[in-house]
């Protein structure tokens, strides 16, 4: 039986024994097929926002009573390709005074810095670009390539509403950052390993999510605040600065905005799967280890459906509501959650993995308990001091 690793191993020995034969070297043919899988798989992330492109407008239309793309193609499955050809036969401007370097530079690192994510999420026990042993480290600093385009984007684009944009890009993509990182520490904390492979191999029992839920939660609101996707939109807030950092950018500059967005928040998606819904395990996956890339793309699949439920569902909020959100919720919640669970995890290193689990579970819900009533207090009290300071209606008017 031949698993989807050996296939890719088996492939590989083959391509580079045909370009041995051609009359490479060794280390040429090596270094060759390096090369055609690096270019292979951005390939492969960018062929997958076409099809995303379409399934979310479906979604969000269903989800708010409406019909969506169905027009062009059967069930308007060819309404993204005309979508394409629409971007690619607009015409590219450039406005004046515009740093043209860094103005058509911004739109490719947004894209870059989303595929380059692609390059260490496991899709099963062997399939992967590289193995890296800090490859949660290398996901913070390949994620913040997106917040680099796009502030870049809106300062050269010689435009206030693109730089407002980009104003907003430091308030609100670097801020939640901080809970997205706290977020991340807990898979490592509790499978002990900075590597993805490591942290999908600790989740053979018991997934993350049901170890740590809260952690989980903090992952998902801060990934949409992350990819800019409603209610955290605040970087293209068309109703207060036309269209935020990229108001200039027109045909195929835009398209690479476009598709970076959506392939970020299913990338997202992936990684969500990956720290805490177990990655590629599952049933069989041990008999055939194909199954593994059918089971990440599945759960990640589901972890995109809820960025893109919370898009059609949640309003905008407004720009000190989320910061206020973060920095006062968040990122205290996650600073607390990671002392409690090291603590417990620490305590019964020696018990059972279910005992264990069982008790970082309702760590997690004594927390959310604590949490839940510190607000309900802060919200009483916010109520009765605004009761208290409404001015009584006049006497005439109460007649």
């Amino acid at each position: 039986m031949v698993n989807l690793g050996d296939f890719f191993y088996t492939l590989g020995m083959w391509l580079q024994g045909l370009l041995m034969r051609a009359g490479l070297n060794e280390s040429a043919a090596r270094g060759a097929f390096s090369a055609l899988v690096a270019a292979l798989l951005p390939l492969i992330a960018l062929l997958t926002a076409v099809p995303l492109i379409w399934l979310e407008r479906k979604w969000i239309a269903r989800l708010q009573d409406r019909m969506g793309p169905n027009r062009v193609g059967p069930f308007g499955l060819l309404q993204v390709f005309a979508d394409m050809v629409k971007i690619f036969t607009k015409e590219d401007i450039t406005p004046l005074g515009a740093d043209r370097v860094v103005f058509a530079l911004a739109p490719v690192l947004a894209v870059a810095g989303v595929v380059g994510l692609w390059a260490v999420i496991p899709f099963a026990a062997n399939a992967f670009g590289v193995d890296l042993n800090v490859g949660v480290l290398y996901l913070v600093a390949a994620g913040t390539l997106s917040t680099l385009a796009i502030m870049l984007a809106g300062w050269s684009a010689n435009n206030k509403y693109a730089l407002l944009g980009a104003f907003r890009t430091v308030a609100q993509m670097i801020s939640y950052e901080v809970p997205l990182v706290l977020s991340l520490l807990v898979p490592v904390l509790l499978s002990g390993s900075l590597g993805l492979n490591g942290i999908v191999a600790a989740q053979r029992e018991v997934w993350f999510v049901f170890s740590a839920p809260l952690a989980a939660l903090l992952f998902l609101i801060a990934s949409q605040a992350e990819v800019g996707r409603a209610p955290f939109d605040l970087l293209e807030a068309e109703s207060e600065i036309v269209a935020g950092f990229n108001i200039e950018y027109s045909g195929m500059k835009f398209g690479f905005f476009f598709v970076g967005e959506f392939l970020h928040s299913f990338t997202m998606g992936l990684l969500g799967a990956t720290l805490f819904l177990g990655g590629w395990t599952g049933p069989g996956v041990e008999t055939y280890p194909a199954l593994g890339a059918v089971y990440i793309i599945l759960k990640g699949t589901f972890v995109y459906f809820l960025f893109v439920w919370a898009r059609a569902t949640f309003p905008r909020i407004r720009i000190d509501q989320m910061l206020d959100f973060n920095w006062k919720l968040l990122t205290p919640l996650g600073l607390f959650l990671i002392p409690l669970l090291a603590v417990v995890n620490r305590g019964l290193s020696e018990s059972s993995v279910w005992l264990r689990n069982a008790a970082l579970l309702g760590a997690n819900v004594l927390l959310a308990a604590l949490v839940l009533t510190i607000l309900g207090m802060r919200g009483r009290s916010a109520r009765m001091r605004a009761a208290s300071n409404a001015t009584p209606a006049p006497a005439a008017l109460r007649r």
